[in-house]
């Protein structure tokens, strides 16, 4: 069954008039959607810590920290939930937990927004687990500060002078 040419040419127009309409009627849409506030999602509830987590949370360096490039991160105690914290860099908001690691490190995570804050002997630094990037890096606090001009004055060892040395 052929389809007048016509015809054919009829539908075409009519089908374009209904998308511009529709793509007409969208776009005047738009800022009202834009206008509208955007409902947070609601948190997570806060788990109660072990012993050992908050003896964790009791080494945390809190404060004003300031880091590499000019950046600072504020890393406050949560008032509303002990051993936990909050930090802030820039507008980005971060509630943290901590968490045990193997390695000695301090580490304070964010599940929900897959932030880590790892806080060593002489420096701290903020990762995005979720792009796998530092946030913010070579942040200390005053006691960092001065474990790091220890350790430039008095430099451990290297891993290959304590093994040549214990043969």
């Amino acid at each position: 069954m052929a389809i007048h040419p016509s015809l054919l040419l009829a539908r075409l127009v009519a089908t374009s008039v209904a998308a511009c309409t529709l793509l007409g009627a969208q776009a005047a849409s738009e800022p009202q959607r834009k206008a509208r506030t955007p409902v947070a999602p609601a948190a997570a509830p806060v788990q109660p810590l072990q012993d050992d987590e908050l003896a964790l949370s009791a080494r945390v360096s809190i404060g004003s920290i300031p880091c590499e490039l000019g950046q600072s991160v504020n890393l406050r105690p949560d008032a509303d939930a002990p051993g936990y914290f909050h930090l802030q860099l820039k507008d980005q908001r971060f509630h943290l937990r901590p968490v045990a690691s193997a390695t000695g490190a301090l580490r304070l995570e964010d599940q929900a927004r897959g932030a880590v804050w790892i806080q060593l002997a002489n420096k701290s630094m903020l990762m995005d687990q979720r792009q796998g990037r530092r946030l913010a890096d070579d942040c200390a606090s005053p006691l960092q500060q001065a474990y790091s001009e220890h350790l430039k004055r008095n430099p451990a060892p290297s891993l290959i002078d304590v093994a040549q040395k214990s043969r």
